[in-house]
């Protein structure tokens, strides 16, 4: 469980302000942070990783406290147990990729993940080739397993993916679904795009001014935004007390959706179907 609660003064895109913003998060969550820009998300992240200081606040994690001002505790972020992915990438150039990943490694850790790590992210053909070989989606998987090397429980994502085009960013963001729930992390997103929100996580917070003004899942946020169609093919139905989780081929990637139990009952593999999943409503396809 991450329960934050912190305030600090801010220069937003409208001028000085303050973050002040508390929510808890159950573990193993897929939360995006929604916004503006200059609305404070990437502060919420950098506080939580312990690269800003907060004027007052507190932060408990898993029952371990990260960060209380009143008693005077704030964690270096090497101690915090985070992977981190910003924007930029920030590989050693002069390193192969597998350099990379070992150099991220704690001192006296097994190599063990670093190996797993090649394989979940299909980096074995590109191992032993240095970044600027890399194409802008390789660097980028090479980064997010970097991120990963110290098997963290928390993965805090500052729009990694918003270089990227539109074809290669959705590749990115299956594999962040992949290693998300792979290593059962809890994680959080700072992302503008709802597609991607959509695809990708469980809640979703909005962030406006500093301040937490909405919560709720991509369908509640994002209800009375323009309809968003996914188009596919149904490879496994897999049906739960509440819901059903539909496994998609969509175009050539593999995607999973949850859908209420009632949207789904007529559906089958192998059906072609249309997912408006802003509904959600659902239409088979001929």
């Amino acid at each position: 469980m991450i329960d934050i609660a912190i305030e600090k003064e801010l220069l937003f895109a409208t001028g000085k302000g303050r973050l002040q913003i508390a929510f808890q998060l159950e573990q193993q969550k897929f939360l995006t942070l929604y916004g503006a820009s200059g609305a404070g998300k990437t502060s919420i992240l950098r506080i939580l990783a312990g690269l800003m200081t907060p004027d007052k606040g507190k932060i408990v994690i898993n029952g371990m406290t990260w960060l209380d001002t009143v008693n005077k505790i704030n964690l270096a972020p090497q101690k915090r147990n985070i992977g981190f992915l910003f924007q930029d990438y920030a590989l050693f150039p002069n390193m192969t990729v597998q350099e990379n990943l070992l150099f991220a490694l704690k001192k006296g850790q097994q190599k063990n993940p670093i190996k797993d790590l090649i394989e979940l992210m299909d980096l074995g053909a590109l191992q032993n080739r240095k970044p600027t070989t890399l194409s802008g989606g390789q660097q980028q998987r090479v980064a997010l397993a970097r991120a990963l090397v110290q098997q963290p429980k928390l993965l805090l994502l500052d729009e990694p993916l918003s270089a990227l085009d539109g074809s290669m960013r959705n590749k990115l963001q299956q594999y962040l679904l992949k290693i998300h729930r792979t290593y059962q992390l809890t994680t959080v997103l700072v992302s503008h795009d709802i597609p991607e929100i959509l695809k990708t996580s469980e809640e979703v917070i909005v962030v406006e001014q500093g301040a937490i003004i909405e919560r709720g899942t991509p369908s509640e946020i994002f209800k009375n935004q323009t309809s968003f169609t996914i188009k596919g093919r149904i490879q496994a139905i897999q049906r739960e007390a509440k819901s059903v989780k539909l496994t998609m081929v969509v175009g050539q990637e593999v995607i999973d959706m949850n859908v209420e139990l009632a949207t789904a009952i007529n559906l089958s593999v192998g059906d072609r179907i249309s997912v408006d999943v802003l509904q959600p409503i659902i239409r088979k396809d001929a």
